[in-house]
């Protein structure tokens, strides 16, 4: 019998928010920032662009010049500088990205004009401003182009390398120690004994961990044995920000997770109305955040995509840590969870203009197949009966929607 009490998963998710503040920042180089949380406001030094610039290839021109013949005085190239103050009855040859010269006003597009006694002649009248990108019009001297809790992705990194950014302060990426438990495990390229199974859930879980944005850390299995699973808890929380442990959190003799981390830290909850996973277990060690989840693969999946995977991004910063959140319409019945909240595997996809939901298979906690493929999680109340096929649930995005 446990002496856990079984926590609402809300409890649950309240008590992990409580503990969890975002890492220190550090600096890094701009360009391998890729996926990185910005630690501090970045503001513009400059006017971008610091000149004003041609949006066409065609002829600068002053607007109020009634003549629409203009002599060709110069021809001005992107990264050239812009010549001497042009004229009324001249013009000026400009390509895209190039800087108007003084007394210019507009630009016409090459195509809104043709050559006519060795002069250029305009097909319609110009106004002032047209096909002209003022100076400062993409970033203004002293605005904020990006917020802190930005995310770095390339458009974000692309602008600031335009301001000159090469380095930023960034949260610092967790470091997440994953140690499986079991006598029963072996690594995947070794034999299979008759009872023994292959270690997948380290390799699940480090390459979840990556996909947050944490930085993985292998402690290897531990056979079940009390005082190596409690000396491999102690030297992972010392090496690591989050320690994760798959296996040995249930009721059994041989499960020394949950005593381990009594003996070195805080536990927090043991059990949680949680389908699949209702074993997980969390704790603080030190200043570590310690996981215990389940050894079925589908359970520890789900249980690091909905409890562990918003805390690493929450760790590194991002106010926005969950995934997003959808209503989908159920293309078949399902049942009810029962007395706990189940996160069901199920596949969206959109459908004349409805987005459907249908689940991957069988559920059951050791079918990891249940997880390839999926790309939603469908919350199904707690409670008996079935919740029919065209009725709506909310559900996690774990990937891509499919198209029609």
């Amino acid at each position: 019998m446990s002496q856990y009490n079984i926590l609402p998963v809300e409890e649950a998710f309240a008590i992990i928010r409580s503990v969890v503040r975002p890492l220190d920042p550090e600096r890094v180089e701009t360009a391998a920032a890729d996926g990185r949380i910005l630690a501090e406001d970045v503001s513009s030094t400059e006017n971008v662009p610091p000149f004003r610039a041609s949006t066409v290839d065609g002829f600068a021109v002053v607007a109020d010049d009634p003549a629409r013949s203009k002599h060709v005085v110069q021809e001005i190239t992107a990264g050239a500088l812009a010549g001497p103050t042009l004229l009324i009855g001249t013009a000026a040859r400009i390509m895209t990205g190039a800087p108007l010269p003084d007394g210019a006003d507009a630009v016409v597009m090459i195509e809104d004009t043709h050559q006519e006694d060795g002069s250029v002649v305009l097909d319609h009248t110009v106004k002032h401003g047209e096909n002209v990108r003022p100076i400062g019009i993409d970033v203004a001297r002293g605005d904020v182009a990006l917020r802190r809790g930005a995310v770095l992705n390339n458009a974000e990194l692309g602008l600031l390398m335009t301001l000159g950014y090469t380095q930023v302060q960034c949260f610092r990426r967790p470091v997440v120690a994953v140690l499986s438990t079991g006598d029963e495990l072996v690594e995947p390229w070794e034999d299979v004994p008759l009872g023994s199974i292959r270690d997948s859930n380290r390799y699940a879980l480090m390459a979840a961990i990556r996909e947050a944005g944490g930085v993985p850390l292998s402690l290897g299995h531990a056979r079940d044995d009390r005082d190596l699973q409690t000396q491999l808890l102690r030297e992972g929380v010392e090496q690591a920000d989050v320690l994760i442990t798959s296996g040995g959190v249930s009721v059994g003799d041989r499960d020394y997770i949950k005593p381990a981390l009594e003996e070195l830290g805080k536990v927090h909850f043991g059990r949680i109305a949680f389908r699949p996973g209702m074993p997980l277990t969390f704790a603080e060690v030190g200043r570590a955040l310690v996981f215990g989840l389940p050894g079925n693969p589908v359970s520890s999946l789900v249980t690091f995509e909905v409890f562990v995977r918003p805390t690493l991004r929450s760790l590194q910063g991002d106010p926005h840590p969950l995934r997003p959140r959808v209503e989908v319409e159920l293309e078949h019945e399902f049942q009810l969870g029962g007395s706990r909240l189940e996160y069901h595997r199920v596949i969206a996809r959109w459908a004349d203009g409805r987005l459907l939901a249908r689940s991957t298979g069988s559920q059951i906690s050791s079918r990891l197949l249940s997880m390839a493929g999926h790309n939603a999680l469908a919350i199904i109340p707690m409670g008996n009966g079935v919740v029919r096929a065209g009725e709506r649930l909310p559900a996690i995005l774990t990937g891509p929607i499919l198209s029609e």
